[in-house]
């Protein structure tokens, strides 16, 4: 199986996911969306310094995510309160079950209910719908795109639940497209003498790696062939087949095996990748398919915070 270079997982975190630790990279994403969340929460609640426990609990089967974010949450924004998990992330929890308590003062567990409710929720959600694709696509990789509501929260829930997380900004990795490679045409080009002229000058790029979007047959050619003469098998560049669906896309890679080229090529399926088309993918002859649909427009997994009484 080809080695894709789209789980950028690493940059997100140190480690295995029980022992390790998010990079700061990720911490830094995760402040940004915190410092937000906690702003819009601010006053409120009921005053009261009493101590309380607080139970939550899932009110429908899904994979947790979202652990690390909460840990920062309280360590950041509220200290006097306590967490204690009963599930690992990434687990997969039945409805019903008690995947954490909090203690604190009823005043500050009350502010903090809401964003630890939506991110569990938010993340565990998209965790749960990318393992489901996962499952579907069988023996072929599914991946998220920058279409993104929480930026690298969505990518990390994304990997949690087995899927790739792509490129994590503009700068992780090159990809090139339609529109940059009008704002790249001279006056006396064609559209396929830019291709060509561009993808010749990338042999200078020190990345990870690039990723073309090509839109035909004629332009997927016209990328390995420059791309063959540039580097070896073990560099591969990424063809982005987007919107030409996965008919098209298996005669690309029919066409590119029968001309010796595909081994110099990963080829990512893309525009409007649907969950009842993934059998239909898989079939195609692409290594990948990515959609934004992993991880938006989902519904937040269902679950709940209980207060217990006074802790004495």
């Amino acid at each position: 199986m080809v080695e894709l270079p789209h789980d950028r997982s690493k940059l997100l975190w140190d480690g295995n996911i029980v022992t390790g630790k998010p990079t700061s990279f990720f911490i830094q994403s995760m402040d940004g969306w915190l410092n937000a969340m906690v702003f819009d929460e601010q006053g409120g609640g009921d005053g009261s310094q009493k101590l309380v426990r607080g139970k939550v609990i899932l009110k429908e089967d899904g994979i947790i995510c979202g652990q690390p974010v909460i840990n920062r949450l309280v360590q950041r924004h509220f200290p006097a309160c306590a967490v204690s998990w009963s599930v690992v992330e990434g687990e997969e929890v039945k409805k019903g079950e008690n995947i954490l308590d909090i203690t604190g003062k009823s005043v500050e567990v009350l502010k903090i209910e809401r964003i630890l409710l939506n991110i569990l929720g938010n993340m565990s959600g998209i965790a749960t719908n990318t393992n489901k694709w996962s499952k579907k696509a069988s023996m072929l990789k599914v991946a998220a795109t920058r279409k993104t509501d929480w930026g690298l929260l969505d990518k990390w829930a994304v990997h949690i639940g087995g899927g790739l997380t792509h490129r994590l900004s503009r700068n992780d990795a090159l990809m090139l497209k339609e529109n940059d490679f009008i704002s790249l045409n001279t006056k006396d080009e064609t559209n396929s003498e830019t291709i060509r002229r561009v993808v010749s000058e990338l042999k200078t790029y020190q990345g990870d790696f690039i990723i073309i979007e090509v839109q035909n047959l004629e332009e997927a050619f016209i990328v390995v062939n420059v791309w063959k003469n540039i580097l070896n098998k073990e560099n591969r560049i990424v063809l982005l087949l987007d919107n030409i669906g996965h008919d098209q896309a298996k005669i690309v890679s029919i066409s590119l095996e029968k001309n010796g080229l595909r081994d110099y090529c990963i080829l990512e399926g893309s525009g409007n990748v649907g969950f009842n088309s993934l059998e239909k993918w898989s079939n195609s002859g692409v290594d990948l398919i990515s959609s934004s649909a992993l991880n938006r427009g989902n519904r937040p997994l269902d679950l709940t915070m209980i207060l217990e009484g006074t802790i004495v």
